[in-house]
């Protein structure tokens, strides 16, 4: 009989995965997958690609399991790969900007349009939410990386410098700018 794996630790989960427990890695996926969104949602402000990053992220961290220490957060750890591939992409399509084979997502907006009609309100809401996504999104990833990480995904300043690999007070710093320049952005 299966142990449940749904009590067992992140650790414990690893080191199953890495013995071939593919139901393990899957239990990971489950506990971290929609935390792990949110972040690369408010890094890319792009629903989409997000769930390709989260995938892409839970690709690299199935291939690097076994360098995984047992003895730190999964979340942590999945965070700054997370992260990684959120640069990645960034720089993916700063390269296709340059070579004009970037579509602009108002271009296609209209090909997934909802048959609903929506109301006012939730209008509105959408729009704002889009709009401060947009902003976030358009900050410099030394600013937008610590914010996402302790305003959206809820860590302290110190679990966010472990992931950044950057002092607190760094983390303090670059949270400030990020929400003066939203600030800005949204003024």
């Amino acid at each position: 009989m299966k142990p449940d794996l749904s009590l067992l630790s992140d650790g414990d989960l690893a080191g199953r995965s890495v013995a071939g427990d593919d139901d393990a890695f899957a239990e990971i996926m489950r506990r971290h997958r929609q935390r792990l969104y949110r972040l690369i949602r408010a890094s890319v402000a792009d629903g989409d690609e997000a769930l390709d990053l989260v995938q892409e992220t839970f690709i690299s961290a199935h291939a690097a399991l076994k360098r995984f220490d047992r003895n730190r957060p999964m979340a942590a750890w999945l965070a700054r790969i997370a992260i990684n591939k959120c640069r990645d992409w960034g720089r993916r399509r700063a390269v296709r900007r340059l070579f004009g084979l970037h579509t602009p997502v108002e271009d296609i907006a209209d090909l997934h349009a909802d048959d609903r009609p929506l109301q006012d309100a939730e209008v509105a809401d959408r729009a704002e939410l889009t709009r401060l996504s947009r902003a976030i999104a358009a900050l410099p990833a030394s600013q937008r990386e610590p914010l996402v990480l302790c305003s959206i995904d809820g860590l302290s300043q110190a679990e966010a410098a472990g992931i950044l690999s950057i002092s607190e007070k760094a983390v303090e710093t670059r949270i400030r700018r990020a929400r003066i320049r939203l600030a800005e952005l949204l003024g």
